[in-house]
């Protein structure tokens, strides 16, 4: 039967076609290059998620394709515009943070809620002349310089692989060897419910870090026409180490005063479904010869908020960048793709995840991030810093020094006090530069 199969020679092979393998494939077809996108799976095709497409995403659109911005923008049945967070302390203190809207200068919602089935579908259809479905990669090898990829449609020549199927797959269990690292891995559960109270009407999300969970967190995104993504997220490392069963503990976590009332007339649509989520919150080699791994399959989720579709996008569009320089140049060693793009991507991408993988340890410590949340609603310096840490990484790193209040805070020191404390129980060494 393999003998049997159709051949095809490409110079770039793109696995896998959510947001980091469609971003890819955007970007090769502006550059010229020559390509196919292999999807296992046939369009519409769900992907477990929280479904929030945050201002990185928009600002993605903004600077790749306005008109298709414009497109989301205006299906009202399947993308409801977001604009801000909420954000629940331990002590269930609440904070109110609109996204900032500075810069957008067309008018966009700053940020939107999707079901993945709709927005893969979207990306997906933007790609379609290069789209091959149906395509399942079996085996690859590599020999002068050029992988023979085994699918079960054809056999597929290519000068340089482009890896976007996620972390688990059988695809990048084979070639690039993943591991569940479980301080570096979340374990996350997804469900949608209709008859939800109390949801924000400007579409602001739910993030509520309530103790039992910590440093994970339960969400609530409102979704269009009266649904909600629900669920929440934990360490594996937390997990394995309590046994925690975590329907079980969702289950705990909807019985909960605070939401008790939310969801007394609230009905499950569909199954509560479970997936894994391999975070940034380690550097790790991001290409071999020949291969550059992208989203997912690179470990770019944020580890304190969970997302990672706009980190996807952007480093589709940074591996079809270096891919085209490496056709141009010939070189496909490894040693030529860290430079230009490990560290590309480390560059544009790692303070924010390093900070983040700082706020996700320091969550651990209830009585600073209500500390934190207490002077937010008091202190109008810090709510602008904290709506403007969603665009600008500068600001998320002056928001993690306690030097930002300096001058406006009249128990300052009492919160620089505390900060000084978990500083030392968070990170070893000087690893918080101020």
């Amino acid at each position: 039967m393999k003998n049997k199969l159709q051949s095809k020679n490409t110079d770039v092979v793109i696995v896998g076609a959510g947001p980091a393998g469609c971003a890819a494939s955007m970007h090769l077809s502006k550059l010229g290059v020559d390509h196919m996108l292999l999807e296992k799976e046939c369009f519409p095709r769900d992907k477990i998620c929280g479904d929030a497409l945050s201002g990185k995403v928009v600002d993605f659109f903004r600077k790749t394709n306005t008109t298709w911005l414009n497109e989301i923008d205006h299906r009202s049945a399947q993308f409801l515009p977001s604009n801000g967070v909420i954000f629940g302390a331990p002590n269930k203190q609440v904070l109110k943070v609109p996204f900032s809207t500075n810069s957008n200068q067309n008018k966009q919602a700053p940020g939107f809620i999707s079901r993945r089935i709709d927005f893969d579908t979207f990306l997906a259809s933007k790609v379609k002349n290069r789209l091959m479905e149906n395509t399942e990669v079996l085996s690859a090898k590599r020999q002068n310089d050029i992988w023979e990829i085994q699918t079960n449609q054809r056999v597929i020549k290519s000068k340089i692989i482009i890896s976007a199927a996620g972390a688990q797959s059988n695809w990048a269990r084979k070639t690039h060897n993943f591991k569940i690292e479980k301080d570096h891995f979340c374990a996350g559960l997804r469900a949608y419910y209709n008859g939800v109270s109390g949801l924000d009407p400007q579409g602001f999300i739910e993030l509520h870090f309530v103790k039992d969970i910590l440093p994970g967190y339960f969400w609530i995104f409102p979704m269009a026409e009266g649904y909600a993504n629900i669920g929440l997220g934990m360490l594996s490392s937390q997990i394995s180490k309590d046994k925690i069963n975590l329907k079980q503990k969702l289950q705990e976590v909807l019985a909960l005063p605070q939401f008790k009332e939310r969801f007394k007339s609230a009905n499950l649509e569909g199954e509560i479904l479970g997936w894994g989520l391999p975070l940034g919150s380690k550097k790790r080699p991001l290409s071999d010869d020949g291969i550059l791994l992208t989203g997912d399959a690179a470990s770019l989720i944020d580890p304190f908020t969970g997302e990672g579709i706009g980190n996807a996008l952007n480093s589709g569009k940074l591996a079809a960048e270096c891919a085209h320089l490496a056709i141009q140049s010939k070189n496909f060693a490894q040693s030529f793709l860290k430079q230009h793009y490990d560290q590309l991507v480390y560059q544009k991408l790692w303070s924010e995840l390093r900070l983040s993988r700082i706020m996700q340890k320091l969550v651990r410590f209830p009585w600073l991030f209500n500390l934190v949340v207490n002077k937010a609603n008091k202190n109008t310096t810090l709510r602008h810093t904290i709506t403007c840490m969603f665009e600008d990484v500068d600001l998320r790193a002056k928001l993690k020094s306690p030097k930002f209040a300096c001058n406006e805070s009249p128990t300052f020191s009492k919160y620089h006090k505390c900060y000084k404390l978990a500083k030392r129980h968070v990170l070893p060494g000087n690893c918080l530069p101020i």
